[in-house]
């Protein structure tokens, strides 16, 4: 088995990314690793970036995340970099704080607070998708609240909380850019396996990696769905999932959602 390491263990230069808190521009070492994975999981990693883009959910921002499979404390994500262009070696290691663990240079993504305070909240949760999904959107913008159109999107008949960054923090340049405000997407995710972001995009989470770009992508499916229902509907009734039925539909897209996966997987580019 080959195995993947991000050669977090070794210490040099400062870098913005694992600067010390309140250090006034100080740097600290870098965290050390979690340790070294298998090369396959990073190659999932690069691939779900590369299937989110293929499927419409991102394009040249967004990001996903998965846990160290064996350090809870960490995860991984690409370096800032357009998810289509993803690639294993684009992959960098850190903490729950978002600091990274390596010295190598590289920008990490500005909203990676998104990833690193939902981990921290969430131990059920082992991957997170953040996307600009432009069907989503509006859904974050009016009151019409985001319900389960159909079968694959039976996870949504869970509730779709919005999280909107100016009631907490005013006005600001609408990014998760730290961990407070990481903190309060967190807090507002709660239980559910989407947030929506307003003004901003969403969050997508999941048990697994698979799953949680199931989820991403569907999100998005069943705003188109929900959306075009709406208007063919004229105010009427919209008959989407009941609770019964979603909760019955989600036991097996547990596992049918692999069939998706093995799809796009082998759908986009080799590296």
């Amino acid at each position: 088995m080959r195995l993947f390491q991000c050669g977090c263990e070794f210490f040099g230069a400062s870098s913005a990314l694992f600067a010390a808190p309140g250090a006034g521009g100080a740097s600290a070492p870098p965290p050390k690793s979690g340790g070294p994975v298998p090369a396959s999981l990073m190659e999932d990693l690069a691939v779900a970036s590369r299937i989110l883009a293929a499927q419409g959910v991102v394009d040249g921002f967004g990001h996903v995340s998965l846990r160290h499979p064996d350090a809870p404390d960490r995860f991984f994500m690409s370096r800032a970099l357009a998810p289509a262009l993803v690639t294993p070696d684009d992959i960098m290691e850190f903490t729950l704080e978002s600091v990274a663990c390596e010295d190598k240079g590289r920008s990490g993504f500005l909203e990676r607070f998104i990833h690193g305070q939902i981990f921290k909240a969430r131990p059920d949760v082992n991957a997170v998708a953040h996307s600009h999904s432009p069907s989503v959107i509006p859904f974050g913008l009016v009151d019409v609240k985001m319900r389960a159109m159909f079968h694959n999107a039976a996870f949504l008949n869970e509730g779709v909380p919005v999280f909107d960054i100016f009631e907490e923090f005013g006005a600001t340049d609408m990014l998760v850019g730290n961990n407070e405000k990481g903190v309060a997407l967190a807090k507002c995710l709660g239980s559910h396996s989407v947030c929506l972001m307003r003004a901003h995009g969403s969050v997508a989470v999941g048990p697994s990696l698979p799953m949680a770009v199931f989820r991403a992508v569907y999100t998005e499916v069943n705003a188109r769905v929900q959306t075009s229902t709406m208007l063919m509907s004229n105010g009427g009734r919209v008959a989407g999932l009941n609770g019964d039925e979603a909760t019955l539909a989600d036991v097996v897209n547990q596992g049918a959602g692999m069939r998706a996966w093995d799809l796009w997987r082998k759908q986009v580019a080799a590296f």
